[in-house]
């Protein structure tokens, strides 16, 4: 296997073991310095090691899946204790109180799906939850909706990555153009509808 952005994933992956993996998935997801996180390719590397025997892929995907969670809950909390303390401070270029009154407008109408579907964006996914706090969505709603992201997610890449190695013989061999395929396809539909919007815009000026 070869390494992507200089980090040898196949190596990182063995020398953390189970507890390192649950870590970065823990941090990638609602933790703010975890953004830069290697997530979705950590995610089916992992699965692919797993179908050499080097993980058992039950407790690998348990663990990948409860850190999703887990990470997305303080998140979520963090957003909620600490948001509205950041944005009642004294009105700024950064900060300004209709930001929080705009998150919770746009997490009653579409939070569900963000929080599903944030999970498959770098970046983006890390903040969400927090800002799903910030605005205030339903507790018990984001929750739903934190476990069904959290197990297509987590368990879904990671058993691609699974299967794919049982199935595929040789498929290490073309790790980098899976993961770079992994990072960059879930980011079209949203950069798609930006330059849509744009358009739509810029016609009704």
């Amino acid at each position: 296997m070869d390494s992507i952005f200089n980090i040898d994933l196949p190596i990182l992956i063995k020398t953390i073991g189970y507890l390192g993996v649950f870590f970065i998935i823990f941090a990638e997801s609602g933790l703010f310095f975890g953004f830069f996180l290697p997530g979705d390719t950590l995610l089916f590397t992992a699965g692919l090691l797993a179908s050499q025997g080097y993980f058992n892929i039950a407790l690998l995907v348990l663990l990948i899946v409860l850190a999703a969670v887990l990470g997305d809950q303080i998140g979520y909390f963090f957003g909620k204790k600490v948001g509205p303390k950041i944005f009642t401070r004294d009105e700024s270029f950064y900060f300004k109180k209709r930001y929080i009154t705009d998150a919770e407008n746009f997490y009653k109408k579409h939070g569900k799906k963000t929080i599903i579907l944030a999970r498959f964006i770098p970046v983006i996914r890390t903040f969400v939850p927090i800002l799903a706090g910030v605005g205030k969505m339903h507790y018990k709603t984001f929750v739903t909706y934190n476990i069904i992201g959290g197990l297509l997610w987590g368990a879904g890449i990671t058993l691609s990555g699974y299967f794919l190695g049982q199935k595929i013989p040789g498929i290490d061999r073309y790790l980098i153009p899976i993961l770079l395929l992994i990072i960059f396809v879930p980011m079209l539909p949203t950069f798609f509808s930006f330059i849509y919007n744009k358009i739509k815009n810029n016609m009704l000026k």
